[in-house]
């Protein structure tokens, strides 16, 4: 069976030699303190820099300039084109613009831009 031993303030093992363990405990703090010194004197970085991996060099802006694009977006769905089909869809949307809204929509728009700058100016309407 386990035999445990409360220890309070006034019961507390004293340890025989009390010289010693002063002693001991003075330079534990002394070389404690004369490292921290050290450290602090030299001023320890709170971050070690990591060397830079990567050798990217960088492009001169003069020659990303002259760079020619051969690779796009369609500005309708986003997708991948090349240089002439790029060319073709901005011939083609400059030709025929997209579809109009129909009237009843753009109506209706409008009364929402009224509506909401009017809450703009009196925002206790609650309309």
């Amino acid at each position: 069976m386990l035999q445990l031993t409360v220890y309070t303030i006034s019961t507390f093992p004293v340890v025989t030699n009390m010289k010693w363990s002063k002693k001991l405990l003075w330079i534990i703090l002394s070389i404690l303190t004369s490292v921290i010194i050290i450290l602090v004197a030299n001023g320890v970085p709170a971050v070690v820099p990591q060397p830079n991996l990567t050798t990217t060099a960088e492009i001169p802006e003069e020659i990303l300039r002259t760079e020619i694009i051969l690779t796009a977006r369609s500005p309708i769905n986003g997708q991948p084109l090349t240089a002439t089909e790029y060319t073709q869809l901005q011939k083609q949307l400059q030709t025929s613009p997209a579809p109009g809204l129909n009237s009843a929509i753009q109506d209706q728009i409008f009364v929402l831009r009224i509506r909401k700058a009017i809450l703009q100016l009196f925002p206790f309407l609650g309309i």
